[in-house]
């Protein structure tokens, strides 16, 4: 943590929401004032899409289990560290962009799947990051000691498969057969690398869909907001106002002393309330240690 050069993270798995809790945060930003380094997760993948699928060729020839991009093995964990460590030190760091589909590469003139060549930082008040791995800790790493801000984002997990069911066979091309065999080859990941960070966060939001999504692997649609609740839970409740937030979000209520539950429609305003404070207080304390 770093009072000068804040950082926030967003954190949450492959199709989870964190793009839609991103374009929150940069809304923020932007009404605020602030300049903020936007980081993707995704750039620190250690494989181009080609190099991946000739990897997992390979193992696959050996009958080896897959690798995927959950895992150790496919990230630099080490790299994302020691830009959290860099950028809370300094303010300065480097980053790239992973070129998911062709709307994006050609921006960058490159075939979608690869990266763009590492850039500075320009100089900002924060670093922002969204992906899978904000809060990631293992043996060899901490990520989630640098954060001053630790957001979760955590649909229960069939609603998770819808979303990436169709983001992956709508928007990125996947066969919905792929898409099925890579949710499958990312649990023993998912279990190890993902799942415990939410146990790390300050705020989690938790959306849980009130239709049924008993078969995600069937399911036409994504459930709208408005068919969903959003389960948000604080590790540290001290200092959040409740009762202001019960009388600004129709519909909410308290589940747990640290828990409120709202529509899913009212997402968008519940961030703006928690979260611009919290902005607030970063932008402060950071003016205050200049």
């Amino acid at each position: 943590m770093s009072a000068r050069h804040p950082i926030i993270a967003v954190t949450g798995s492959s199709g989870a929401g964190t793009s839609t809790v991103r374009r929150v945060f940069e809304s923020l930003f932007r009404r605020e004032g602030v300049r903020a380094a936007i980081i993707e997760g995704d750039s620190f993948h250690r494989y181009e899409r080609g190099e991946l699928r000739r990897v997992n060729d390979e193992r696959k020839a050996r009958g080896e289990a897959l690798l995927t991009l959950f895992g150790a093995e496919t990230n630099h964990f080490d790299a994302l560290e020691s830009l959290f460590r860099a950028y809370s030190e300094t303010g300065r760091g480097r980053r790239r962009h992973y070129l998911h589909d062709q709307e994006m590469a050609t921006r960058f003139n490159q075939p979608p799947g690869t990266f763009t060549p590492w850039e500075d930082l320009p100089d900002t008040d924060l670093l922002f990051y969204e992906g899978l791995h904000g809060a990631v800790r293992t043996e060899a790493v901490d990520v989630a000691r640098y954060p001053d801000l630790l957001i979760g984002v955590v649909p229960i997990i069939n609603l998770e498969w819808i979303q990436k069911i169709h983001r992956d066979t709508k928007r990125r091309g996947y066969s919905r057969e792929a898409v099925m065999r890579t949710i499958l080859a990312r649990m023993p990941d998912y279990v190890h690398y993902i799942v415990p960070q939410f146990g790390l966060t300050h705020i989690n939001f938790q959306r849980v869909p009130i239709v049924d999504t008993s078969n995600p692997f069937i399911a036409r649609d994504i459930p709208i907001a408005s068919e969903s609740m959003v389960v948000i839970r604080f590790a540290d409740p001290r200092g959040v106002d409740f009762p202001y937030l019960l009388s600004m979000i129709q519909g909410s209520f308290m589940s747990r002393a640290n828990t409120i539950v709202i529509p899913g429609d009212r997402q968008d305003i519940a961030m703006q309330l928690i979260l611009t404070p919290l902005i607030w207080r970063l932008m402060a304390r950071r003016n205050g240690a200049e």
